[in-house]
């Protein structure tokens, strides 16, 4: 099991090898983003910073990187909680950005 943290409360949970970290987010908060639409196709509220363990995570895919392109304010922590996949190799911190998670 690989400890997530989540900034900027410092809640912790335990992701198990293969969880999207928007799976293990949403085990900390279970109304995390439950009324999101996906179908808008809007990634940007799934944006994350990956501020320590980005190698225990899944290499970012085409698709991520090219909705990536498409959001403001990315750098080279970011991620996006649905398509970052935990590996199990390391803890992971991360950083909820653009909204009040209330976690």
């Amino acid at each position: 099991m690989t400890t997530v943290t989540i900034m900027p409360t410092g809640k912790t949970v335990e992701a198990s090898e293969g969880m999207t970290l928007l799976a293990a987010i949403r085990s900390a908060d279970e109304s995390f983003m439950q009324d999101f639409d996906a179908s808008k196709n809007d990634a940007s509220p799934w944006h994350i910073f990956v501020h320590e363990g980005r190698k225990g995570l899944s290499k970012v895919s085409r698709e991520e990187n090219e909705k990536l392109d498409a959001i403001v304010g990315v750098g080279s922590k970011s991620r996006l909680a649905c398509y970052a996949t935990v590996l199990g190799t390391e803890d992971i911190k991360v950083e909820l950005l653009g909204f009040s998670s209330g976690l």
